[in-house]
């Protein structure tokens, strides 16, 4: 996961939203944890379950959202503002705010398989595309 997270920490641009799918204890936190540290957060980084939105102040803004407690809600937490602040935006449990979010954007799908974890990576639009591709590419042994 750092290693991943070092790789997108080198690629990320103001407005990127990488949306991270798993399930519980997958690694989707320990991602954001890694990236935000990449990117010079301070603070430690937690899963805003409670929260569901934290931000952290970094070389660039990051927005961690965990959206878990928005199962079965259609209620808008004005993502907007979020989604259009030229920051970083990490969001678990995406799958319940989908009608909220932008066509662009990276979605990570994290599985653990055993001891390992596989990510799965696909970019939405033409720059996500460009990012992917570049990570998959570094990424490879």
């Amino acid at each position: 996961m750092e290693r991943l997270a070092g790789l997108f920490g080198e690629k990320v641009y103001p407005n990127i939203m990488l949306l991270l799918s798993g399930d519980l204890g997958a690694g989707k936190t320990t991602f954001a944890q890694f990236l935000g540290g990449k990117l010079g957060v301070k603070r430690h980084i937690t899963s805003p379950t409670f929260n569901i939105i934290k931000s952290y102040k970094g070389q660039l803004p990051i927005h961690h959202m965990d959206c878990y407690r928005l199962e079965d809600s259609d209620e808008d937490l004005g993502f907007d503002e979020y989604f259009n602040d030229d920051a970083v935006v990490i969001i678990e449990w995406y799958t319940y705010i989908e009608e909220f979010l932008p066509e662009e954007h990276i979605t990570v799908e994290i599985k653990r398989v055993n001891d390992q974890r596989i990510v799965t990576l696909e970019g939405m639009g033409s720059k996500n595309e460009r990012v992917v591709k570049e990570i998959y590419e570094e990424f490879t042994y």
